[in-house]
């Protein structure tokens, strides 16, 4: 893509908690930071991206079906480290080049999802290199926002967007239930089962000791943990069944958009107020 064009779509993924329009809306984007492979200087790239699962997601170097690697993945090559940019999130990863059966099937499930990336893969004359970017462990994760209660609702408008997106894949999705879509699915159950176990284990017993009139409030929120795992675990048992309709997926989707909806709404009315009030 031209250079003008994709600090265009830099600078307004970072301005809106990684939303962009254009022919990315409605899309998974992140922005990767990689190291010249001979200039040593960072360059940012807008990509669109796979869930994997595991910590982990993938892109595909397409280079929109030229017939040579784009210049990030000879930078990923040279030097593996990396920057990732995920909606509100920064962290850094390991690049890592999928070989053989793992990237046929992983390069499988992006042409399942999007005949787009089987085009580009003829249309280029070459195999298209599939990389794994894999989240390097190093402390809390670093959130875009101005405030505590304004990361708290960027980390919920995260999901809300994911959520989203996962309704419209079921909807398209036709007869039969495509492997990235259970992937994608996966991620998400994994995702918010992070995020409140971290809530459960950090925020919420912090916010108890200094504030114990919350301690309803918090209350209600862990057993809303407990019932919305409940549900997690009920679609993930549909997600393992062979020959899932993808209406009855639709209708657990559905089920858990309504009661993570419910929940993130509530905590973000009780506690969004405490995490900005003056210390």
């Amino acid at each position: 893509m031209p250079m003008d064009f994709n600090q265009q779509v830099i600078e307004e993924f970072r301005a809106n908690g990684g939303r962009v329009g254009g022919p990315f809306e409605g899309g998974r984007l992140l922005l990767l930071t990689t190291t010249g492979a001979r200039s040593g200087v960072r360059h940012t790239t807008p990509l669109g991206y796979l869930p994997d699962g595991g910590g982990r997601v993938l892109i595909i170097a397409s280079a929109g079906g030229s017939p040579r690697h784009p210049a990030w993945y000879h930078n990923l090559v040279a030097h593996p480290q990396v920057t990732v940019e995920a909606g509100v999130f920064t962290y850094e990863a390991r690049a890592v080049v999928l070989e053989g059966a793992e990237r046929d099937r992983a390069f499988a499930r992006a042409a399942e999802t999007d005949p787009g990336w089987s085009a580009y893969q003829s249309k280029a004359g070459r195999v298209l290199p599939v990389v794994a970017l894999e989240e390097i462990p190093g402390g809390p994760p670093q959130i875009s926002a101005a405030s505590p209660g304004a990361a708290l609702k960027a980390v919920h408008d995260g999901f809300r967007r994911e959520l989203a997106l996962i309704r419209a894949e079921i909807a398209t999705s036709g007869a039969g239930l495509g492997a990235q879509l259970r992937v994608n699915c996966l991620t998400l159950c994994q995702g918010l089962h992070n995020h409140h176990t971290g809530e459960d284990r950090g925020m919420f017993p912090m916010l108890g000791r200094n504030h114990p009139a919350l301690a309803p409030a918090l209350e209600r929120m862990r057993e809303e943990h407990e019932r919305l795992a409940a549900l997690l675990a009920e679609l993930q048992q549909v997600l393992a069944s062979e020959g899932t309709d993808p209406a009855a997926l639709s209708a657990e989707v559905d089920r858990l958009t309504t009661a993570v909806e419910d929940h993130l709404t509530y905590e973000e009315e009780v506690l969004i107020p405490v995490l900005e009030a003056p210390c």
